[in-house]
């Protein structure tokens, strides 16, 4: 085990032979600023808004508020367990897995996918769906990252497998469904849903270097994967949010669930069917009955 020094390490001591160092911790300590300020600006940046057209701002703040109290995990060397690593590299036996991470997806990629296809026409079902596969994914990696035989590359196969559906809704599914919102929306959609698909692709990359192969060390993976969750945190959210600021909520059908507030805080929008009281607003395009 090499040499600790103050800091995250010092006060929380590596349970594993293959830790992350001081330099790893420091970088989770950034991303959980960058985190943390994208939180805040999120939450500011929603009560600019009316009531009743912040549904993308507030998933949003929900993804990003999940990362920030999982990175300060990481950083503060919590939320690991030592598992037997399969492939032994050096003298190391065991291997940090961060359990604290997949917490972390398990609640952010159903909603990053539910934030991108509410924009579209899909079902409510088809979503949902969508959204459980996601739940697949992580609850395989998991798993796959826990186990120390080669049966841990089961679980990295049936999690692929439900990466393609996830990739088969957003790329396949999504773009061909009606956009109430305008063809401007649906050019943003194609182009996040790609961007999405692209580094999604990634992820399971870095599982197989990491908690798979055991070929990078803890330090490195904590880079990597905290590079892509930063892209797919505040740098994808704010870009996708951003494009749709001044699109018509009305047209996605969104109501708020209190009555007196309205869809824009009181003020009927266009193309919003009136409801009464103890109702919701109709989602367009298929969601079935929403509330925001």
């Amino acid at each position: 085990m090499s040499d600790l020094h103050g800091g995250s390490l010092d006060q929380n001591p590596p349970n594993a032979d293959r830790h992350i160092t001081e330099g790893g911790s420091d970088w989770a300590w950034a991303v959980f600023a960058v985190m943390l300020l994208s939180t805040l600006g999120m939450v500011g940046w929603s009560y600019t808004r009316p009531r009743g057209t912040r549904f993308f701002h507030n998933i949003a703040t929900i993804i990003l508020a999940v990362s920030t109290i999982s990175y300060f995990s990481m950083a503060s060397d919590l939320g690991a367990t030592p598992v037997l690593a399969e492939f032994s590299r050096g003298n190391t036996g065991t291997r940090q897995i961060w359990f604290v991470r997949y917490i972390q997806w398990f609640i952010n990629f159903p909603l990053l996918l539910v934030i991108l296809l509410f924009s579209t026409g899909l079902s409510l079902s088809d979503i949902l769906t969508t959204a459980f596969f996601a739940w697949i994914v992580v609850v395989c990696g998991l798993c796959g990252a826990l186990v120390a035989s080669s049966y841990k590359w089961g679980y990295f196969v049936f999690g692929v497998l439900a990466l393609f559906y996830i990739w088969g809704s957003l790329l396949g599914h999504g773009p061909r469904t009606t956009f109430n919102a305008g063809q401007g929306v649906r050019t943003g959609y194609v182009r996040g849903s790609g961007f999405v698909a692209f580094i999604t692709l990634l992820y399971p990359i870095a599982w197989g270097c990491s908690e798979g192969g055991n070929v990078i060390s803890p330090t490195g993976e904590m880079i990597w994967y905290g590079i892509l969750d930063l892209i797919l945190g505040p740098v994808f959210l704010y870009y996708f949010v951003f494009g749709l600021r001044n699109v018509d909520y009305g047209a996605f059908g969104f109501h708020s669930g209190k009555y007196t507030d309205g869809p824009y805080g009181g003020v009927a929008g266009p193309n919003m069917t009136g409801a009464g009281p103890g109702t919701g607003g109709v989602v367009a395009g298929g969601h079935g009955a929403a509330r925001v």
